[in-house]
């Protein structure tokens, strides 16, 4: 039970691994924010970084006096994100006066002037909406993809092949939506910002810990839909991430990079978990026939494909051999 943390109508959470200068800029952009929104209260998870992370947020909340909504909570191991999030939320939720929202808040982001507020506007108009992402852009203004559809065989097809012309004649299927400028109902959203109401977590209980990084957001979403929850993409928040700089994976400039091991088990484990072992296999073998098209398609127009490293030695290895993953 928590004693003297205050106790917030919104929650937000910030997990830090080594970003701590990432954090520190998370909450300058939340600085404005604060007091103009009421009562919200800011969790900082250090996730066992092994820098001077510690040191670095400490100091910064003490000299840019944040310490009456900023808390430093240090985590003994790096178990991933989604334990990192529940790190911070299960004590605040186990409080005789719970928030009722949390937002997730990825460390490498920062947030536009009335992103807070326009999320807590719409919750609090939609009682049917358990969760509610923001539009997510570049530091140009330029909007990413946030709003999307769960994962099926077909999206595995798709995203292997890496075909243009099946994407297009298929485009229902695939996992990314197009970017709109009104508020409308999605699968899932991106878990760079993304509100909770307190309902849903009492309802399907916290996020998958088995996780360690990527699907986590959408197995929660699927959860949360399972049981009746709505989720909405809300253009009116923005929020700018510096993508792929707290995980060095995603984003154009990581393209090239290998992807990590827990990657392929967070997808793995996702498929199996939600759709059982069946469904996860044949999801399997769709995305390996996809990308053998894809690599044959490429080879005829002798054009370089999917710049990630090994990428369909390490998908059959961590996926059909994937002794010492975690399970």
């Amino acid at each position: 039970m928590l004693s003297s943390t205050p106790r917030p109508k919104l929650l937000i959470t910030i997990v830090n691994y080594c970003t701590s200068h990432f954090v520190i800029k998370c909450l300058c952009s939340l600085d404005d924010e604060i007091p103009k929104n009421g009562d919200i209260f800011v969790e900082v998870v250090d996730n066992h970084s092994q820098d001077n992370s510690e040191e670095t947020l400490r100091k910064a909340i003490k000299d840019h006096h944040w310490e009456s909504w900023v808390n430093l909570r240090i985590s003994p191991q790096n178990k991933g994100f989604a334990e990192g999030s529940n790190f911070a939320i299960i004590p605040h939720l186990h409080s005789a006066t719970p928030p009722d929202y949390v937002l997730l808040l990825n460390p490498d982001t920062e947030v536009r002037p009335g992103a807070i507020k326009n999320l807590i506007t719409f919750m609090d108009a939609h009682p049917q909406v358990g969760i509610a992402g923001s539009r997510i852009e570049n530091m140009d203004g330029t909007a990413r993809y946030s709003a999307f559809r769960f994962p099926t065989a077909t999206s595995e097809f798709l995203g292997g092949a890496s075909f243009g012309l099946f994407n297009r004649l298929l485009s229902r299927w695939t996992v990314i939506q197009p970017i709109q400028s009104q508020p409308h109902s999605s699968d899932w959203v991106s878990g760079a910002c993304m509100m909770i109401r307190r309902e849903v977590f009492d309802t399907i209980g916290f996020m998958d810990d088995h996780y360690f990084l990527y699907y986590e957001e959408t197995d929660f979403c699927l959860r949360a839909k399972r049981a009746g929850w709505e989720c909405w993409y809300v253009p009116h928040s923005i929020v700018v991430h510096h993508v792929g700089q707290s995980s060095q994976v995603t984003g154009e400039h990581n393209s090239n990079r290998r992807l990590p091991h827990y990657w392929f088990f967070s997808r793995r484990y996702f498929f199996r978990t939600n759709y059982g072992i069946v469904y996860a296999l044949w999801t399997d073998m769709i995305w390996l026939i996809g990308a053998t098209f894809g690599i044959f398609k490429r080879l005829l127009r002798r054009k370089k494909g999917n710049n990630r490293p090994h990428l369909l030695r390490d998908f059959i290895y961590y996926t059909f051999f994937p002794r010492g993953l975690k399970q």
